[in-house]
């Protein structure tokens, strides 16, 4: 059989081809068709190469590229796939083939746009933009927060700013047995929580051939469907277990004749691998960059002459008199392994037992995962490498020429079950809890417990009560203090009693959310802006990108509840900070409603200047998770990046939808054509039926 591409209504693409390996090969065609400038502006990043078109503000991200070896890493890992998984190397060959031939005629107006013609991809490639796109996933910097946290507030500060994972959770994930639906088969539902993307990071796909045939959500630029799919008589689904599986370590450096050396915690001096590099960037002079890795792995900050070269001793925050640089430990760097190996098992999955020995091969980032079979098969379990080491690594960095915190191999894969039917994940603390350090609040899982619970029979339709629900839980704390003040002027008493009348749902048009929100920001503002924290507002000289982690702002608005309900904060008078903040509101209102400031603002490579960002419903606690920073904005820049509901009593009757649309082509119908529906929560149907499809030449 060749090669058969078709579309559906939405333009989504279903393919069909003689063997898994000319299947590979049609999707990295359709992806390249479909996503060219998506794809290229990956690669690049992959590479640490971006900069050299979009200018200095990539420049930043390019320097962590190189300096953490993400190049270098993907391909010493297709090396390793080569030889221990052939077949899926091959495979993985096919994709790369497939784009190749695809993206020297692509359609995208933005390679014009920065002078950018399409590049030729590597065998490693997708497994290099698998790591670029998760190689901030698990958080690694906010290390260097609980760090700076640690040093100038003490042990407790830890805990208090501990939002249960800041700015890094949000999807949510539900599997509801056949005892407790409509057609008495399961039923998988959710929706993963990412930056939203333009062109979204995933893509809806159908992959067909004799082996199999899977619907689901794949990531551009990686063959198969990793996090979510239904192949018939299977389907799964993934949300961020919220595990720390990535180490810092402060490395003391010197420089010798032959090059650069690293104290090892056996107290000797050990050679350091060492070479430069060129970043190109659009408009300025080329930047040259040292890279070293250590026996621990790639230094991405500072150097042998310390984090803060140029600055004065006396004014280093870090260490005074030593110099200290950061190096990162992750698993693929360490393995030569990113789990690859668990793509085509999963495409060829039957029940869930076999969706289970794919999980066994997974590597990173690390998920929940939950699964369901036509035959009344259930899984609910973790998937991913975390090693075992010592517990300060999980805190924060540690001293590299200390003994003790090395890695010593790797934690077993928790397991869970079903409580009354139903299994619920949305990055909270659960099978995943003896993995992590932080957690998402309990808000959107209890949330979507109690709506579950509301009746005993569910079908795949009813999912979106569920995906929309707008209930701030999360409120709470600061209702609470509003209700306990007393000596308002009287604008304040008519803005606290507003707020505390309010239903407490984050709705688009209602002005009393926006009024909460208002309240809300002043009081993040006051309190970042108090004396007890300013050592945290100047980190130490850390790398651009690393810096939102460290944002004082962010950290005060996603930790608030712990900083409301806290028997003592610092001296803090919260009561004042809050009173302070009430009247500031009531002095100036907003005056329209929760949407007219919390619109979406997706993450373009290339800014779009006639962009109408439309307003949300939702908030960073609801299930209907759209993150803003409260303090800072109210734009969204986080959300739901899919939704979903696999129906295994019959998978036409699967469900989804995209933030914006199955093309990344501007100006084609698809573009943005799915961005009505996800702003009302209404999905559509998969279509699995070849003759209500139309063939592409």
């Amino acid at each position: 059989m060749s090669i058969e591409i078709y579309r559906d209504a939405w333009g989504i693409p279903h393919l069909r081809a003689g063997s898994a390996r000319e299947l590979a090969r049609a999707q990295g065609r359709v992806t390249a068709r479909d996503r060219a400038w998506q794809l290229e502006a990956e690669r690049h990043r992959a590479q640490g190469t971006s900069a050299a078109f979009l200018g200095a503000g990539a420049l930043s991200w390019d320097t962590l590229a190189r300096r953490a070896r993400l190049d270098d890493t993907a391909r010493r890992c297709f090396g390793a796939l080569e030889r221990r998984d052939p077949e899926t190397a091959d495979w993985v060959r096919a994709y790369v083939d497939g784009v190749n031939e695809e993206l020297p005629g692509a359609r995208a107006p933005e390679f014009a746009r920065v002078g950018l013609a399409p590049g030729r991809w590597e065998p490693w490639t997708p497994l290099g933009v698998w790591l670029a796109t998760h190689i901030l996933f698990a958080g690694f910097p906010a290390k260097l927060w609980r760090d700076e946290a640690l040093r100038h507030l003490g042990p407790d500060a830890i805990g208090l700013f501990a939002a249960d994972g800041p700015g890094t959770s949000g999807s949510n994930g539900w599997l509801v047995a056949g005892t407790r639906t409509t057609t008495g088969h399961a039923v998988l539902a959710g929706d993963p929580h990412r930056y939203i993307e333009d062109p979204g990071v995933y893509q809806q796909i159908r992959l067909s051939c004799p082996e199999f045939d899977v619907i689901g959500l794949a990531v551009p630029g990686v063959p198969g469907i990793a996090h979510f799919g239904h192949t018939g008589t299977v389907a799964w689904s993934i949300t961020n277990a919220m595990a720390d599986y990535q180490d810092l370590y402060r490395e003391r450096l010197r420089r010798t004749g032959a090059g650069v050396e690293a104290l090892g915690p056996d107290g000797v001096w050990h050679r350091a691998t060492r070479h430069t590099e060129t970043v190109e960037v659009a408009g300025e002079a080329p930047v040259e960059i040292e890279v070293i890795e250590t026996g621990r792995g790639p230094v991405i900050a500072g150097g042998p002459e310390g984090l803060d070269e140029g600055v004065p001793e006396e004014e280093r925050p870090v260490f005074p008199g030593v110099p200290v640089a950061l190096s990162l430990c992750y698993p693929p760097q360490v393995t030569e392994d990113l789990g690859f190996s668990a793509l085509l098992p999963l495409l060829r999955a039957r029940r869930t037992v076999d969706v289970d020995r794919a999980f066994d091969l997974w590597a990173e980032p690390v998920n929940v995962v939950q699964a369901a079979d036509t035959e009344g098969g259930l899984l609910h379990r973790v998937a991913g490498r975390v090693p075992v080491r010592a517990e300060a690594n999980r805190l924060h960095p540690v001293p590299a020429w200390e003994p003790g915190h090395d890695w010593r191999g790797w934690h077993d894969s928790p397991r869970a079950g079903l409580t009354d039917g139903i299994a619920v994940m949305a990055n909270q603390r659960g099978p995943a809890t003896p993995l992590g350090v932080e957690f998402a609040p309990p808000h959107r899982a209890d949330r979507i417990t109690a709506l579950l619970r509301e009746k005993e029979q569910w079908s795949a339709a009813d999912m979106p009560l569920i995906h929309t629900d707008t209930h701030l839980a999360s409120a709470q704390p600061l209702l609470d203090h509003l209700e306990a003040l007393d000596g308002l002027s009287p604008e304040a008493v008519t803005t606290r009693e507003t707020i505390l009348r309010w239903n407490r749902r984050m709705v688009a048009s209602s002005r009393e959310a926006a009024l909460y929100a208002a309240v809300r920001s002043a009081v993040v503002r006051r309190l970042a802006a108090h004396p007890a924290f300013a050592a945290l507002t100047a980190p130490p000289a850390y790398p651009d990108v690393l810096l939102p982690w460290l944002g004082l702002v962010p950290r005060v608005a996603f930790a608030l509840e712990h900083l409301l309900r806290a028997e003592e904060l610092y001296g803090i008078d919260r009561a004042g900070i809050v009173r302070a903040a009430v009247e500031e509101v009531a002095a100036e209102p907003p005056r329209g409603t929760w949407g007219d400031t919390h619109r979406l603002a997706p993450w373009r490579a290339l800014p779009e200047s006639d962009w109408d960002a439309p307003a949300l419903s939702g908030d960073h606690d609801c299930v209907l998770c759209t993150s803003a920073v409260p303090g800072l904005t109210d734009l969204a820049a986080r959300g739901p990046a899919a939704r979903y509901v696999w129906d295994l009593a019959r998978r036409e009757d699967s469900l989804w939808v995209v933030p914006l649309g199955a093309s990344g082509v501007s100006g084609s119908p698809h573009h943005h054509d799915q961005l009505p529906l996800w702003l009302r929560g209404d999905l559509v149907p998969v279509g699995t039926d070849w003759q209500q499809l139309k063939k592409e030449d």
